[in-house]
């Protein structure tokens, strides 16, 4: 079969989404994506149908107690496999600045006065904040800059910080300002000539294509699930090896059984047990435009990862070659995708008005966005705007449509 020839069915994937019937969301173009996605029916019956006949503690012998411990298991083991990541590989938790914060807590005690971090004025704060406060413990801060003329974190800069003192460095896969997708796996190369440990947020690449982290080779990856078509959890993975030797963060008794020690408290169980709906979503859309096959779930991911590419591709382009062509905005990052170098997620601002201003008419046309800093204030004062105000971001998924790209080109033409 030809990849080439296959594109993605919008009907299909969009009759997957109970949004676009519900009569409040229905009269919207939601580009707010990067915030939140929408979740497909999969996750909503998961979570529903836990709640209705296992809300109960798992683990036990009584029949609900059994399929509630059984199902929590097999949603970690299916999105370890999603994620090419060994089972006892990754934990699920709140929020990706909870995870990465406890991660923070049990490497702390690695650090020695005078090791170096390195972090970027690119990234979200979730994945800047817990590694600044090491800096408590001792540890000096070094800030990887993005060139300001191109806004991209340059490899070159890396090399010049790099060195036999970094212990850690903290970069994100993509940026949820610019947009562009960094070459995690060549950060990741360079990082361990200095055996330095490789934090990678991934919050806003993993929407866009659910990444092989052993292909990326980090020692740590982070996403949030809310913006992966799920419930509001996140996932952090950690390489075993580094993972079995942490200090436990959890109750005394979980000494040892690592992932556990790194997710105080456990995971939401109901929430968990949704997220096997994510995969049966992915699995619908394999099965919808490929048929069945035998290969493994991260060989299909891989196959729906690239339908999703292409189709991004195809609905973002034409809206940034109209923002990139208007005098009066300012569109930050790449003005074209092309081989997934960024990701559509668009941040601009108005020359002549505020923020707040283009957002509100933005809203006021029944597009769903915002104006925010979007906690990545440290990458918009490297650019020179004013964090209060921020930046207008229109961020799409794989669900938006060629005709929703049309309807809001027309809708900016008529902002001045």
């Amino acid at each position: 079969m030809n990849l080439e020839n296959i594109q993605l069915d919008l009907d299909f994937v969009r009759s997957q989404f109970p949004a676009f019937d519900d009569p409040l969301a229905k009269n919207w173009s939601f580009f707010e994506n990067a915030g939140g996605s929408y979740v497909p029916i999969n996750v909503i019956q998961k979570l529903s149908q836990f709640m209705t006949s296992t809300k109960v503690q798992p683990y036990a012998d009584y029949e609900m107690s059994k399929i509630a411990g059984k199902e929590m298991d097999e949603s970690t083991k299916i999105f370890s496999q999603m994620i090419n990541a060994k089972n006892n590989e990754i934990l699920i938790g709140g929020s990706t600045s909870i995870n990465l914060y406890v991660l923070s807590n049990a490497l702390k005690s690695f650090i020695k006065p005078g090791d170096e971090i390195i972090v970027t004025n690119q990234d979200h704060e979730a994945n800047i904040s817990p590694w600044r406060r090491l800096s408590e413990h001792g540890a000096i801060i070094k800030e990887w800059q993005f060139n300001k003329q191109t806004h991209e974190l340059e490899i070159e800069d890396l090399k010049k910080l790099l060195s036999n003192k970094t212990k850690i460095l903290a970069v994100t896969h993509c940026s949820n300002i610019i947009g562009s997708v960094n070459n995690l796996r060549e950060i990741s190369d360079l990082a361990h000539n200095y055996d330095a440990y490789v934090i990678g947020d991934g919050v806003s690449y993993a929407p866009h294509g659910l990444p092989d982290v052993k292909e990326l080779d980090v020692d740590f990856y982070s996403f949030s699930l809310y913006k992966t078509y799920g419930p509001h959890l996140a996932l952090l993975y950690g390489k075993e090896e580094i993972l079995r030797k942490l200090p436990n963060q959890n109750h005394e008794f979980l000494k040892g059984m690592y992932p556990y020690t790194i997710n105080p408290g456990g995971p939401n169980h109901e929430e968990l047990v949704s997220l096997i709906g994510i995969y049966d979503y992915f699995n619908n859309l394999y099965l919808h435009h490929f048929g069945e096959t035998k290969i493994s779930t991260r060989e299909k991911i891989k196959k729906i990862n690239s339908l999703i590419s292409k189709h991004e591709e195809n609905i973002a382009n034409p809206l940034l070659d109209y923002l990139s062509k208007r005098n009066d905005l300012k569109l930050f990052g790449k003005s074209r995708i092309k081989n997934k170098n960024r990701a559509p997620t668009i941040s601009i601002i108005s020359k002549n008005k505020s923020s707040k201003y283009f957002s509100n008419f933005l809203v006021q046309n029944k597009i769903a966005t915002r104006n925010d800093n979007f906690y990545a204030w440290r990458c918009l004062k490297s650019l020179g705007v004013d964090v209060e105000d921020g930046v207008v971001r229109l961020s799409m998924v794989h669900y938006n449509t060629e005709k929703e790209v049309t309807e809001i080109i027309n809708i900016i033409d008529r902002f001045s």
